[in-house]
């Protein structure tokens, strides 16, 4: 008796989160659209934690970092060694 009320639980449990996730999918599905739409629209206006008083007028230039500056000579990587085809 104990093994057939085993079975039938499992099963009820079973059936249970079946149904239960196929009514919460589409609230979930809905949550996701709309946190993705938010951080898609953040990233299309640059407002990622920018405020508008910190904006600069449009059209000025600013350089946040610079490159780091290339040396002017090459250093010799190696000896040029000219070789002959052995057969």
């Amino acid at each position: 008796m104990t093994f057939l009320k085993t079975i039938l639980i499992i099963l009820l449990v079973y059936f249970g989160l079946k149904l239960l996730i196929r009514w919460a999918t589409p609230f979930l599905m809905k949550y996701i659209a709309k946190k993705a739409g938010e951080r898609f629209e953040q990233a299309f206006n640059g407002t990622h934690g920018n405020t508008t008083s910190k904006r600069d007028k449009e059209g000025k230039v600013t350089i946040d970092k610079m490159p780091p500056k290339h040396k002017t000579h090459k250093e010799p990587v190696g000896d040029y060694v000219d070789y002959e085809e052995v057969e």
